[in-house]
This record gives C-alpha cells, structure tokens and sequence, in this order.
C-alpha cells in the first residue's frame, strides 16, 4: 500500500508533492499501462473538483483510451478534433475554462464543464496525453496547466511503448 503526504493547502506544493509521488510510484517500472494507471488514480485522489482524469495514447492519426479514472469514456478521438485532439496536434497544453465555448469540444461527459490537457512529449513527439475534466467552470489555471505540463514530462520516459 501506498501513503503519500500531499499538501493541499496551495497548488505549488500540491504539484510538487503529486511529482514526488508519481515519480516514487513509477520509478523503476517498465509497464507503461501500470505507469499510466497509478498516475490517473494518484492525480484522481488529490486534484480537487475532477470528474475524469486519464490518458489517450497516440495511435496513428487517433487518440486511442488509456487508463483512467471516472465514468467511461471516448474510446477514440482523431488527432486534431476536441481538446485532446487539439493538444496532441499542437504538441502544446490546452486549458478550456468552459468546454461549451471551445469549437468541436467532444462530448464525453455531459458534466464536464472545464478542461485541461497536457501532451505527453518523448523526443519530441507526443506520444499520449494526460486530460483532466472537471465538472465546475473555470475549474484550471496557469498554476494547474503548469503543474500537469510537469507531471506530463516526467512521466514520458514512463509511459513510452517499447
């Protein structure tokens, strides 16, 4: 079993205490699906407000579902379309205060309102991103897209299919 102390009191600590725990959680393990579990679980237990956090993986010219946490998902999205698509094509984070504003959003959650993605980057290509739904508008900021961008770069040597 795993005990993490993850400060909740401000976002800094919080994303440097979910960076120590992910790293401790996937130090040393080559499975990119475990890696990728653990990481949804860990950020779905301590980032406040969410109603799904997960991963879509690079698969051709489509994201293709990989672990997550919440009601069941969009299983592929093409690369370029909604935000993820929009995130994996750009190579760059997306922070949507209120999906229902963002043009081509896809639908997988009714109760999704906010969004936030950030692509998974080794060797320079995306090779799956990490997206965050919340149910509460306005729900991401800077500090969170700069937190999961973290999150996200430390877990691609993790999470690279070999």
């Amino acid at each position: 079993m795993h005990d993490f102390a993850i400060a909740v009191t401000d976002k800094p600590a919080l994303y440097r205490d979910l960076a120590a725990a992910l790293d401790a959680l996937t130090a040393g393990e080559p499975d990119p699906i475990a890696n990728m579990a653990n990481a949804a679980a860990l950020i779905w237990q301590y980032l406040p407000d969410l109603n799904w956090t997960g991963f879509y993986r690079v698969a051709g010219d489509e994201l293709v579902l990989g672990p997550f946490q919440g009601k069941p998902a969009c299983t592929r999205i093409p690369i370029g379309e909604g935000v993820c698509g929009a995130a994996a094509a750009s190579g760059e984070a997306r922070c949507v205060i209120d999906v229902h504003d963002f043009p081509g959003h896809i639908v997988c959650d009714a109760d999704s309102a906010a969004e936030l993605v950030a692509p998974v980057i080794v060797e320079g290509r995306v090779i799956a991103v990490l997206d965050l739904d919340s149910p509460v508008k306005g729900r991401f900021d800077a500090e969170d897209v700069a937190g999961c961008t973290a999150l996200a770069a430390m877990l691609g040597p993790r999470i690279v299919e070999s």
